[in-house]
């Protein structure tokens, strides 16, 4: 008999349905004995986002100050788990605030160490620094990251900027004006997750997780497009700074820093509309220079490894 845990957080309800779908082969085995626990913050964070709420969120998720979970059930921390699957989305170009204040919490630790990890992510597209920023918590919690999968949106970066902040204001997932495609990861990835369900379980049984990743990028698990690397890299960047300034002005006066989340509200959109196309222009134009380390990025992003 093997023990798996599933751990995640989902606002939406997107990522459950990604991983009620992905486990699907482990559910019908009488083999495993799978428990799927849901992370809740102390302070729900509602949804659909008011933009209020969406701003606010800012400095402390790009930052990744914790945030209170409910505790984790005891019965569910004092097994010992054969692999335990987390599941997160990005806020920020970080894991979301629930997810990022349970890795850093005492129940992880107890829970992770010297466990087999297998990460799901599901985002709108730029989840790849976030992937490293959850592989060195994995670190200190003592974890084992043996795979991960990246469920994201394809459709072009500003399309899917439309669309996502249609359904996360507006709470549906619907078409935009009836005409620009549902937003979100597509109803045939979140179908087909089972597919990736089969290959981990075939590496559960073996008790043997070398080759797994390779497998699953293989079978589409981790799909990159290069300039999204680019992109990820200039917003922490700049994030960083925006984040750091409005945090610290805020420690000492709630209404400048409501004036300065005003102001990057103004930036957000300006970096979206504006700065991003110049940045792929630029990408463009150096796509041969750079080719070969490129790849090399591809190749290791697409992998469980932490430089």
């Amino acid at each position: 008999m093997k023990s798996v845990l599933v751990l995640y957080y989902s606002q939406s309800g997107q990522l459950g349905e990604i991983l009620t779908n992905l486990v699907e082969p482990l559910t019908i085995d009488e083999e495993c004995d799978l428990t799927i626990h849901q992370i809740k913050p102390e302070e729900p964070y509602q949804f659909p986002w008011n933009k209020k709420d969406f701003i606010q969120a800012f400095p402390e998720s790009y930052l990744q100050i914790p945030s209170p979970n409910i505790p984790i059930p005891e019965e569910v921390k004092k097994k010992k788990y054969d692999l335990i699957i987390l599941g997160y989305t990005v806020w920020y170009l970080s894991p979301s605030i629930p997810i990022n204040s349970f890795l850093k919490s005492d129940d992880a630790k107890v829970l992770f160490k010297d466990t087999p990890v297998i990460t799901v992510n599901g985002s709108r597209n730029m989840w790849i620094l976030t992937q490293e920023k959850v592989k060195k918590l994995l670190v200190d919690c003592k974890a084992q990251l043996v795979g991960n999968i990246a469920f994201v949106d394809r459709h072009w970066n500003h399309i899917s900027v439309i669309t996502i902040v249609h359904w996360m204001m507006g709470g549906e997932k619907t078409k935009y004006l009836g005409i620009f495609p549902k937003p979100g990861v597509s109803e045939e990835d979140i179908h087909g997750a089972g597919k990736f369900g089969t290959i981990i379980k075939k590496y559960l049984f073996r008790e043997n997780y070398e080759q797994l990743q390779e497998e699953l990028v293989k079978d589409g698990a981790v799909r990159i497009k290069p300039f999204l690397i680019r992109s990820d890299k200039s917003g922490n960047h700049i994030f960083s700074k925006w984040s750091a300034h409005i945090y610290k002005v805020g420690l000492k006066s709630p209404k400048r820093r409501a004036k300065w989340l005003n102001f990057f509200e103004y930036y957000l959109q300006f970096a979206i509309w504006v700065f991003v196309p110049i940045v792929f222009i630029i990408f463009l134009l150096t796509y041969v220079p750079f080719y070969a380390r490129i790849k090399k990025d591809i190749k290791y992003y697409q992998s469980t490894r932490l430089r």
